[in-house]
């Protein structure tokens, strides 16, 4: 193994833990009583603070114009994939626990193809290994989702019993009794949808690169939209003032750690990772930050870890797995079809037919940039990285 793949490694497994920091983190603000939606507007906030000198330092002088159609489609996503997505995810993770929202940002690839081949975007042969590949991880996905949302089985006791994150007045255990297992179903089906909103976002972004391809600015932009969002929805919620004070507690590094350091920390490992080894290597990493996040929430915040959470876990890395495997084997067919053709034009020995054939072999290669382009997209986005962009 060389340097690079062991870096790659030591920055997957640094990734993790960041996310790993964020999940409990972020749940211990909610258990302290901090409100999801002031919470989202203080991150938000603080990613946009964080994301505009670089975007100045960066990007004044090549910055492409942007018209009004461009900046009403960039409101449109930034309420999908920002403020509706980002505030689902906290108000299911307020309902359900830590672990449950590391386990089911598994399913995000999964419900970013499903939602590609709904639009026609992506191809699913069901006669082929990867077909077959693929529905198979769209069904263990579902299934993990239903596992989790409708089973408790038999609990783990935590870790340690002095965890450093104790609340003064804890939420109760979601499966201690029959509105408890109510209140664990709403939540994890707004996970799901928290996660089906951001994967449809996902799938927006290809198209928006291609009309306006600056990541930067784009992301920024979005960014400081969903800030403007996020306020005008906390101030219609939340009427108490106390709820918008910041004290030297739980709830100021929650959202110093959410909007800075996964905003920007990993967002540059993110794309330093991806850029070395690919987007599927990222991806494949997320169960290691499952495993983290089930130790340090039963660690840290007392969490009681029931059986039907780790089965429903474990469906659901298995059909991440299962797309991404799929995916790949499309991704290296379509590689050794792309090696062939230029073998089939040179052995064509008549000048016209070429002509022909080099136009489609030129369609062919764009409609491969495209896929990929989609394909790194989803894969990129294994974590809930509403979460990366603030």
């Amino acid at each position: 193994m060389d340097a690079t793949s062991k870096k790659a490694y030591g920055v997957a497994i640094i990734i993790q833990l960041i996310y790993t920091g964020m999940y409990v983190v972020s749940k211990a603000a909610f258990n302290h009583g901090m409100s999801t939606y002031v919470f989202i507007f203080y991150r938000q906030a603080a990613a946009t603070a964080l994301l505009l000198p670089l975007a100045i330092v960066l990007e004044r002088r090549n910055a492409p114009p942007m018209s009004f159609r461009l900046f009403l489609k960039l409101f449109f996503y930034a309420l999908l994939g920002n403020t509706l997505s980002m505030n689902l995810y906290n108000i299911s993770l307020k309902y359900t626990s830590a672990t449950v929202a590391s386990a089911t940002s598994n399913s995000v690839p999964v419900v970013t193809f499903f939602l590609a081949v709904l639009l026609r975007l992506e191809v699913v042969r069901l006669r082929s290994p990867s077909g077959m590949a693929k529905a198979a991880g769209v069904a263990l996905c579902l299934a993990g989702v239903l596992t989790i949302a409708l089973y408790t089985g038999p609990s783990m006791s935590p870790v340690n019993h002095h965890r450093a994150f104790a609340a003064h007045h804890p939420h109760p255990q979601a499966h201690a009794d029959g509105g408890g297992k109510g209140t664990w179903m709403k939540g994890t089906f707004l996970m799901l949808l928290s996660n089906t909103t951001w994967s449809l976002w996902i799938v927006l972004q290809a198209s928006l690169l291609k009309e306006y391809p600056n990541k930067l600015l784009s992301t920024l932009v979005q960014c400081g939209l969903s800030t403007a969002q996020s306020f005008l929805l906390a101030v219609a919620v939340e009427r108490d003032p106390a709820a918008w004070k910041l004290q030297l507690d739980v709830g100021l590094l929650a959202v110093a750690y959410s909007g800075l350091v996964v905003t920007g920390v990993s967002f540059y490992l993110q794309a330093w990772c991806i850029e070395k080894r690919g987007p599927v290597f990222l991806a494949m990493s997320n169960p290691l930050g499952l495993l983290l996040t089930i130790f340090c929430s039963s660690f840290f915040l007392g969490e009681i870890v029931h059986l039907g959470s780790l089965l429903g876990s474990g469906l659901l890395v298995g059909g991440l797995y299962s797309v991404l495997w799929g995916k790949s084997k499309d991704h290296l067919h379509q590689k050794q079809s792309q090696e062939q053709a230029p073998k089939t034009l040179n052995t064509t020995s008549n000048d016209d037919d070429e002509e022909k054939q080099q136009p489609a072999a030129a369609v062919q290669n764009t409609g491969a940039g495209d896929e990929k382009q989609l394909k790194d997209l989803f894969a990129m986005e294994a974590s809930p990285l509403r979460h990366q962009s603030g």
